[in-house]
């Protein structure tokens, strides 16, 4: 069985304060990814960079204390790649104009990114912007949801098996809010951020993994507001993922949002496959 988890921590020391590293080395899982670590690796201990069994790869970005995501696993790795790379063709690296260029500057600016390869294997931490301090952060969103597809279009192309983890800041359908009706003036329910979810599955062939096990199910939210009670009440949006390519979403038997601890105001994703 290969265990996967998703987790935004909100602040990795923050994160630990509240028994992260405890229960995440309790559940045995062959791939921790996270995101808004919100620090640099140089402030952190060993002991949240390299616990027990699970050591860690990070994105940092060059904005300290600021976003950041990272990946645990013990599995031994080909190669750890802490950035989207520019545009590809699908036999290799195409030229790009300056404005592509500066958006994946400013996206791996901001430590949002990392791969690790195992074999045929990539699994992939990643933290989308949010769009909700205005129009010119919602169009940097829309670029890097472009060139993500682009990078998950090279990889299948290329044969890999992909887990796509992370915080999408993306809803996807009435159903991923606990209010029951999408509002699509809001950033991260906007029609544009929906459909481009649809490509992945559509164009792409990649499953939304818990919905696959959960089919038409209310619930499995993963980000709750601050404000209120919403965590105890579980009224909340499902904002984080694990987008797999067919044959190995195939091999999804559980998928658990995991609320029994709150370590931020995101709860992890927990999904088993059979090897």
């Amino acid at each position: 069985m290969t265990r996967i988890i998703t987790a935004n921590v909100n602040g990795i020391r923050s994160a630990a304060r509240k028994g992260f590293f405890q229960w995440m080395l309790s559940m045995q899982a062959d791939f921790v990814c996270i995101q808004e670590l919100k620090a640099d690796l140089i402030d952190l201990p060993m002991a949240m960079t390299h616990p027990p069994s699970m050591p860690g790869e990070f994105s940092t970005g060059l904005i300290k204390g600021y976003s950041g995501v990272g990946i645990y696993s013990g599995k031994p790795f080909d190669f750890v790649q802490r950035w989207l790379p520019e545009k590809q063709s699908m036999t290799g690296y195409a030229k790009v104009d300056n404005i592509i260029s500066d958006l994946i500057y400013r996206f791996n600016y901001e430590g949002r990114y990392i791969e690790y390869w195992m074999e045929n294997l990539t699994v992939i931490s990643v933290y989308l912007p949010s769009g909700a301090a205005g129009m010119e952060r919602q169009m940097f969103k829309y670029g890097c949801m472009e060139h993500l597809y682009n990078r998950l279009k090279y990889l299948i192309h290329n044969g890999q098996e992909v887990v796509l983890c992370g915080d999408l800041n993306i809803v996807h359908q009435d159903i991923d809010v606990s209010g029951g009706q999408v509002n699509s003036t809001t950033s991260g329910c906007l029609p544009e951020e929906r459909a481009w979810l649809n490509r992945l599955f559509n164009e792409l062939g990649m499953v939304d993994v818990y919905r696959q096990l959960h089919p038409g199910i209310k619930g499995g939210y993963t980000w709750f507001s601050p404000f209120g009670l919403t965590w105890e009440q579980k009224q909340g949006w499902r904002i984080d993922y694990q987008i797999a390519t067919p044959a190995t979403a195939k091999k999804a038997v559980s998928a658990e949002v995991f609320m029994q601890t709150k370590f931020s105001d995101h709860a992890p994703l927990v999904i088993d496959y059979k090897d």
